[in-house]
C-alpha cells in the first residue's frame, strides 16, 4: 500500500479490477470502499488534505466495509 503524508490516514492502495480502495488509518483501522473509480483515487492521492478529502468525497458516498 502506497504510504501518504497525513496524520490520520497511513495509507491508501486500490485494486482497479475490484474497483475497491482500502484505507489504513494510523489507529489500526482498515476500510475498503467500493465501486471506486482510478479517477477518484488518483485525486484522493493527489489531494493536500487526505482527511478532508476522504470526508467530503468518499465517507456517505461509497459502500464500504471495515475490517
Amino acid at each position: 500500500m502506497p504510504q501518504v503524508n497525513s496524520s490520520t490516514i497511513l495509507s491508501i492502495d486500490y485494486d482497479e479490477d475490484r474497483e475497491e480502495m482500502t484505507v489504513r488509518f494510523r489507529s489500526g483501522s482498515i476500510y475498503t470502499y467500493h465501486q471506486v473509480k482510478p479517477d477518484l483515487y488518483r485525486e484522493f492521492l493527489g489531494s493536500d488534505s487526505k482527511g478532508n478529502f476522504l470526508h467530503h468525497r468518499v465517507k456517505g458516498i461509497y459502500a464500504h466495509t471495515k475490517k
